[in-house]
Order: C-alpha cells, then structure tokens, then sequence
C-alpha cells in the first residue's frame, strides 16, 4: 500500500461498487481530479457513510495507490446540506458537479475550477440570486477557465447590459461572481447566449441538466 496522504477537495460523484463499497470522484486542490475507493462505506455503521455523497467539501485521506486512491478517512468542512433538502436545487448543484468532473483531468491545477464550484455552490443556497442567474455565471466561467469561450462580448447580439455582465463574469475572479443580480430582459438574454454557447463549445450529454429543464 502506498503512502498516506491528505487532499482536499470536493464530491462530484459517489458510485456503489461491489457489495459494501464506495467509488467516488473527488476534485482536488493538489491532484485535480482523482478517484477513490472507500471500503465498506455503504454498512450503516461505516464511518466512511456520510462524507461518500455529492456536494461534500472537506480533507480526505487516502493511500495512494497505483491508479486510484483508497480513501481511509475524511474530516468534512461542508456538507451543503441546504441543497439535499430542495429537488430542484439539488439538480442544479447534480449539473455543476458533472460539468465540473467533464472538464477536469487528474494532475491539472484545478484549483480555479474547485474554487468556482464551490462557490457557485454556496450561491444555491444564496436565496437572494435566482438559480438561474447561478447557472449562467457557472457555464459561462467554466468555459473561460477551460479555455473554450471568447473572452469579448462586442460582437455578441445582445443589449449593452448583457455584454457587460458576460465581460463581468468573464473577467472578474471567483470570489466576486455572485454579488449581483440582474434585471428579468438581462436574464433572458443571458440565457440566449449560453445556449448558443452550450451548443458550441460544451460536448456530451448531462443528465442532471436534462432533468433540471424538465423541471424549471
């Protein structure tokens, strides 16, 4: 067995595995994204049975193995749980923690992306932002930090309002994404132009979004 180290990161993803067994997809500040196993994490008196779910951040640690990581135990720092008890914002943080998982690579400095979701996270349970407005912020940084979007709006068929805010977004770091809103024609225009960006730049199929608009 490898050595024992410490990562901290967040849950995209839980995935039973065997009888008794956990697999999840954790994304990293010092190994992008990884996968671990986590024994015994489905018995009702594992230890391991409240930190193998999605939207948990904290300190996991792992042995290190040849291709994954053996997760012996966690000290969590947030568990979200705002968002396990609203259906719809649930699937909301379900569609960040995919896109999330697609656009991050193990051994990448994935800290700019960690910092986004969690963030953006945290903005979910912000009733004070629409959901909405919170998605669009997360799609359109998601494709900047990956480097697939333009980073100028001029040419973008859109009012002077919204070209301000997808510059806004664009530029502006994490921390200071979800201290604004914006007015109902704004939205509606953001919206337009991120679903020209989905069908541009973002590849593959997500489920939790195919849910999310069944709902919304």
């Amino acid at each position: 067995m490898g050595q024992l180290i410490t990562v901290t990161g967040m849950v995209l993803a839980a995935y039973p595995y065997s009888d008794y067994d956990k697999r999840l997809v954790v994304l990293t500040k010092e190994r992008g994204k990884i996968s671990m196993f986590a024994k015994g994490a489905r018995r009702q008196n594992s230890s391991l049975l409240a930190v193998c779910s999605s939207f948990v951040f904290g300190e996991f640690s792992v042995y290190e193995g040849r291709s994954s990581y053996n997760l012996m135990q966690a000290k969590v720092k947030n568990y979200f749980t705002d968002l396990s008890r609203d259906f719809t914002k649930a699937c909301y943080g379900f569609y960040f923690c995919e896109l999330a998982e697609y656009y991050t690579r193990e051994a990448n400095d994935e800290l700019p992306m960690l910092k986004l979701l969690y963030q953006s996270l945290r903005a979910l349970e912000n009733r004070s932002i629409p959901d909405m407005l919170v998605r669009y912020i997360f799609e359109l940084k998601t494709l900047v930090i990956s480097g697939d979007c333009p980073v100028e709006f001029e040419e973008q068929e859109a009012g002077e309002s919204t070209r301000y805010t997808l510059q806004y977004i664009a530029a502006s770091p994490v921390e200071r994404l979800y201290t604004f809103t914006v007015s109902e024609e704004v939205l509606k225009e953001l919206g337009g132009v991120l679903e020209q960006y989905r069908k541009l730049y973002m590849e593959g199929t997500y489920k939790s979004l195919e849910i999310l608009e069944s709902c919304t």
